[in-house]
């Protein structure tokens, strides 16, 4: 580790003159980050993008100098680049990077750098920076490292350093910025609403702020999970992109701004709702780590570089990830000992490995309107316990998993009407009610301790490895405390606790976040959990898109997915059983429909999948996604390759009717290209070969071409219909 202990009251540079400090050079996985830091003021970016290679200290020198921004006509007399928080002292004109105040002073800084920590890694490093602003009273922490994966992250941490007789300085945002080169000219990120999350869009990239802000109180359908910014036209397996996404599961705010001086920057903060954070002296305040990433292979280099940071993690999910039954669509709330033991008997005859208990198990809950909060078994539907349904299904060999919502309380509830003021409201008014329920205040201590109690408890008596934890509404109007303040930043900290908690006590309980599906879905959130739900929706027609936007950020393994009932649930929609079990095979594969109400053809076809899915979870769990760029609206093409480009497993979907009547080409992207494959159709995923390839003959005998032509011409795909697909696995010759 190398440190730089710089005066924090250098003299002023002069204009014209370099200020002495240092350029840092970090490298990993053919992405540089050079950062300019100097004695004066706070460092900037010189360059994040494609690897520079090995440079000298005089040639990082020349690369800061030829990289300076002239200076235009009615500008300032010596031009200033944008700072990684960028100050209105040095002339910024855009958004700063802090903005708050002291009884209304101290609401513009101008931070001087008063120590410097390098760790410089094979792979990438980190910068550790402190600055004061002593008219201010503030002292600012930035980080920044850049990771073997070639993710970039970097977050800040504000504290007021003012006298004990001085007001506390309120901040109300605090953020990093990046800048993006003039070749991105085309932005790209993701809405959607319940049922249809992470839905694309694209825009150009104009002057002025590109501004999402997410007031939910959670990450949210309509979140844009990641924002990207490119050449026009960019795609999954094209084009230079730069790309963001902010690690946060409270409100939050992520902002593209291009300024009328030709600079572009992008940033990801918490959005801190009025009076949120106020910090006495001595207290401090830290930003979520915002996470970005370059690659100049598209957006699948964007996810390659988030999925294999998650994978590196200590705490990643090991083991081969379970084939889980969910008893929801199966039942509902139909709590009958007997009829949810011949379920499980059934699950365990396909090949089900984890069988989950969802809504209903406990007191008051025959009805989503009542009893949230009380998180006791019901002694009238259950007067054993749990324990005979806990005992049955872990006798058949399945691990026994539990459903819970524990940040939730129905007003209908003896824990509501016990504790009303544990309730999140602005007033004393309760804020408009959602799914008939209203959010526990665990900024409260003893909300909180309530919560936690009642949990370890369930966990403590039975041998339950798995929750599936819900949360399902948005918080309006969380008001916390006596006083009503503003509580969601303590709210999102509080869950998070609750959560590390919890594990630390039961070391082997997974827990997955689901919040109506997928509105809980980010990598801070991922540092607590096991898996994510993508959507309440598992109509396997919309969850192709779903699942195609949410491997964006996530690999596989993480993203649940589940063979539902036909027709849907959420949709009303009918599908063939081969594109329910083959939309679901690209996930952690689960089932969530009444297996005892198949019948035998139907099973045995599941149980082929089941089978399947164990075959190739090690594949879809370790491998690299790829997603080649539709060249018709109809068609959909995804796969995951194995590191070593050994072998491969493709998907080709067919969502819709084709515009001609012939079928096309599609192409298999990301195989090795000199490399000599075998390419045949996957069964049961050949149902739609064998009826609609018949005047095929590659998908009876199967083909061999390299991998390069593979991607560059691809094979002809079988004339399938609406809501089918086909799985190719391609082996190396």
């Amino acid at each position: 580790m190398t440190q730089l202990d710089l005066d924090p009251h250098p003299p002023a540079a002069g204009p014209g003159t370099a200020p002495q400090g240092r350029v840092l050079h970090l490298r990993a996985a053919g992405v540089s980050l050079v950062l300019d830091v100097p004695a004066t003021s706070l460092p900037t970016v010189v360059h994040w993008g494609a690897d520079l290679g090995e440079l000298s200290a005089a040639a990082l020198d020349d690369l800061v100098t030829a990289g300076r921004t002239a200076r235009a006509n009615n500008d300032l007399d010596v031009p200033q680049p944008p700072r990684v928080l960028p100050e209105q002292s040095w002339g910024w004109s855009g958004r700063p990077g802090l903005s708050g105040h002291r009884a209304g002073a101290a609401w513009s800084t101008r931070f001087v750098p008063t120590g410097v920590h390098v760790e410089e890694r094979a792979e990438g490093g980190r910068l550790g920076l402190t600055a004061a602003d002593r008219d201010a009273g503030l002292t600012l922490e930035v980080e920044a490292e850049l990771l073997p994966s070639g993710l970039l992250r970097h977050r800040a941490t504000v504290t007021n350093t003012a006298g004990p007789g001085e007001q506390p300085y309120e901040v109300a945002e605090l953020a990093l910025s990046l800048p993006v080169p003039p070749v991105a000219t085309e932005l790209f990120d993701l809405a959607g609403r319940w049922a249809k999350e992470r839905v694309p869009q694209r825009r150009p990239l104009t002057f002025g702020s590109h501004v999402r802000e997410n007031r939910r109180g959670r990450t949210g359908p309509d979140a844009p999970l990641v924002t990207a910014l490119g050449p026009a036209g960019f795609g999954f397996r094209h084009g230079e992109v730069w790309a963001v996404h902010t690690a946060f599961s409270g409100n939050h705010r992520t902002v593209v701004e291009r300024l009328s001086s030709g600079a572009t920057t992008v940033s990801g903060a918490e959005l801190l709702l009025p009076g949120e954070v106020r910090l006495a002296t001595g207290e401090q305040y830290r930003t979520p780590w915002v996470y970005a990433a370059w690659s100049a292979e598209g957006l699948d280099g964007v996810a390659a570089r988030f999925h294999d940071h998650l994978r590196s993690r200590p705490h990643h999910p090991r083991l081969p990830r379970p084939v889980v039954v969910n008893t929801w669509e199966a039942v509902y709330f139909d709590m009958d000992l007997d009829r949810l033991l011949e379920l499980a008997r059934a699950a365990a005859e396909v090949g089900a490995e984890r069988y989950v208990l969802d809504d209903g198990w406990f007191r008051h809950r025959r009805s989503d309107d009542a009893g949230l909060g009380d998180w006791y078994v019901d002694e009238d539907v259950w007067p054993q316990g749990l324990h005979p349904l806990v005992d049955g299904v872990r006798a058949l060999g399945l691990e026994f998993g539990l459903w819970v919502e524990p940040e939730m309380v129905n007003p209908d509830s003896d824990l509501a009407r016990a504790h009303p003021d544990w309730i999140l409201r602005g007033g004393d008014r309760l804020p408009p009610a959602s799914r008939q329920q209203q959010v526990l205040d665990l900024g409260n201590p003893a909300a909180y301790e309530h919560v936690l109690g009642r949990l370890d408890a369930i966990l403590s008596e039975h041998a339950i490895s798995y929750l599936k934890w819900d949360h399902n509404r948005d918080l309006v109007e969380a008001g916390s405390g006596p006083v009503r303040a503003p509580g969601v930043h303590a709210q999102t900290l509080a869950v998070y606790r609750l959560l590390d908690e919890l594990r630390a006590r039961h070391p082997g309980v997974e827990i997955e976040s689901c919040s109506s599906g997928g509105l809980r879905v980010d990598l801070e959130v991922l540092e607590h959990t096991d898996r994510v739900w993508a959507s309440d929706c598992i109509d396997p027609l919309e969850r192709q898109d779903i699942q195609r936007w949410t491997t964006q950020l996530l690999p596989p393994e993480l993203i649940g997915s589940h063979v539902g009932a036909s027709p849907s649930h959420t949709t009303h929609r009918s599908s063939d059983l081969s594109f329910r079990a083959g939309t679901a095979l690209f996930a952690s594969f689960g089932i969530e429909t009444d297996l005892t109400r198949m019948d035998a053809g139907e099973r045995a076809e599941l149980t082929r999948w089941v089978a399947l899915y164990k075959d190739v979870r090690e594949l879809l769990h370790t491998g690299v996604v790829v997603r080649d760029d539709d060249h018709d609206p109809s068609y959909r093409v995804h796969g995951v390759v194995a590191r070593d480009g050994s072998e491969a497993l493709f998907a080709v979907v067919q969502t819709g009717t084709p515009d001609g009547s012939l079928t096309g080409r599609v192409r298999l992207p990301g195989l090795l290209p000199r490399a000599e494959y075998e390419v045949t159709a996957q069964e049961p995923g050949n149902d739609p070969a064998v009826r609609g390839g018949r005047d095929l003959p590659w998908l009876a005998t199967g083909v061999r071409l390299n991998g390069r032509t593979l991607a560059a011409a691809g094979v002809t795909a079988p004339a399938m219909q609406p809501q089918q697909l086909l799985l190719l696995r391609v082996r190396r010759a």
